[in-house]
């Protein structure tokens, strides 16, 4: 089933520039899908009763929540092409993703909001590694 951000994007005149739509469409996705999470992630660490414990996984939540949502919106525009701010944030990005996933993995185990996050990290990670490649 072809999603409607990939839909979307052959319509754009840009498109016929890019080999990769698919892995495009699928790190745009990801990006927002994760984003999602990670703000969901943070408020219901907030709603924790050992907030404290938790600081670090808030920051990062809400950093990677960022980073994911300007990497959606950058790559969604077709027509600035694929050059190196690009490549940059989709690296950032990976980043941001996998030490987020690894914060939230630490405390998986007690909180399931925890878990879910972290799954959504580590498919961002994979979606922007694999357009990156």
């Amino acid at each position: 089933m072809q999603h409607s951000t990939e839909t979307m994007m052959k319509t754009s005149p840009a498109a016929q520039k890019r080999t990769d739509l698919s892995k495009v469409a699928a790190c745009i996705d990801a990006c927002f899908d994760c984003a999602h999470t990670c703000i969901a992630c943070a408020d219901s660490c907030l709603g924790e009763q050992q907030v404290e414990m938790l600081k670090q996984c808030i920051r990062l939540n809400q950093d990677c929540a960022t980073i994911c949502l300007a990497t959606g919106q950058i790559m969604s525009r077709l027509g600035q092409g694929s050059g190196p701010v690009s490549h940059a944030l989709i690296q950032a990005c990976a980043t941001a993703c996998a030490e987020c996933a690894t914060e939230c993995e630490k405390h998986s185990k007690m909180h399931e909001h925890c878990k879910v996050c972290a799954a959504a990290c580590r498919r961002c990670e994979a979606a922007c590694k694999a357009l990156a490649a």
